[in-house]
């Protein structure tokens, strides 16, 4: 009986994730005949899960849409997800919407287990606010962070506990670190964790998904003082020096609060010039970087750059574009 619900589960699990299975594949990946995998889907249609069937060649199954929703699996991983967006929302106030965010948000909790809830918290409280590590304007893609050791190291800031790990440096390097933990930041595209390292003997700002084999020491420390703002200005000072060589200033003709509607997080350090136009200071790791941040510009506004090297590299450029433009 336990085998059969688990499969059972495990075959629910697997329609809820996939638009449509063939019956093959659900037999494939269950490991059983198509006669019980009949059976299963019967199981399940019982319990009020509509499962429609379809024939033919590339027949298959899959969750009918519109019948309401079912219970739904998580693994620890989406539950913890779907548990610190909810806890986001509340926190910011979603309008016309703050009792059902709440109500979702403690059904969910309610029935996890006590360790996840014990990563949510420690993400919440241990993660600095800013922009979250998604895809960037430069295109280029997103570095992987394990979900359970972003949860173990905001853990670990939230419990004042020493770690060891081992660190691969943008040179390929590896080093061994022992450090005390105290906050973990997203920067654009990456999570970093600010550490006191030991050895060292001063503050370090490590990217995350450069930090392997993490060792828990179960020792604890005495916490210095050192709040999210502090801990953002550490970590953005030693980012921008290892990531950016080139930079530039644009002058839009926008005023500023239009313009940082429009840019967002990417905007943050814009200037006032006056009532009608603002300074966008840009920086990036090469000159083709800063043309591309151009093109999030609005289409509509004018501007002028103050940067030789940039300026140089468009003149260039342009003839290339009007050439090839015909």
């Amino acid at each position: 009986m336990a085998a059969t619900t688990s499969r059972t589960l495990e075959l629910l699990s697997l329609l809820q994730s996939h638009r449509h299975w063939t019956a093959h594949e659900l037999v494939d990946r269950l490991g059983v005949s198509e006669r019980t995998l009949r059976r299963d889907v019967e199981r399940l249609r019982e319990l009020g899960y509509g499962i429609e069937s379809l024939r033919g060649v590339a027949g298959g199954y899959r969750l009918e849409a519109g019948t309401g929703l079912p219970p739904l699996l998580l693994s620890d991983d989406e539950g913890v997800a779907i548990a610190v967006g909810l806890r986001s929302q509340a926190t910011a106030g979603l309008r016309g919407a703050e009792h059902t965010t709440l109500s979702a948000l403690a059904k969910i909790e309610q029935v996890l287990p006590p360790a996840l809830r014990r990563r949510i918290e420690a993400l919440q409280s241990h993660a600095a606010a800013g922009a979250p590590p998604l895809g960037g304007r430069d295109g280029r893609p997103v570095p992987a962070v394990d979900p359970e050791l972003l949860g173990l190291l905001a853990l670990a800031c939230r419990d004042a506990e020493r770690l060891r790990f081992r660190y691969t440096d943008a040179n390929g390097g590896e080093t061994a670190r022992a450090v005390e933990p105290y906050r973990l930041v997203p920067i654009a595209r990456r999570w970093y964790l600010l550490a006191w390292d030991r050895d060292r003997d001063d503050w370090r700002t490590f990217r995350v998904d450069r930090v392997d084999d993490v060792f828990q020491t179960r020792v604890r420390f005495e916490p210095r003082p050192i709040g999210d703002e502090e801990a953002r200005e550490r970590v953005e000072r030693a980012t921008r020096y290892r990531r950016s060589s080139v930079t530039a200033r644009v002058v839009v003709a926008m005023p500023l609060a239009e313009l940082a509607a429009h840019l967002g997080w990417w905007g943050r350090e814009l200037e006032a010039v006056d009532a009608d136009h603002c300074a966008w200071p840009i920086e990036a790791d090469s000159v083709e970087g800063l043309a591309m941040g151009l093109m999030w510009l609005p289409p509509s506004a004018e501007y002028r750059i103050e940067g030789e090297e940039l300026r140089a590299f468009l003149a260039v450029q342009s003839a290339r574009f009007a050439a090839a433009a015909g």
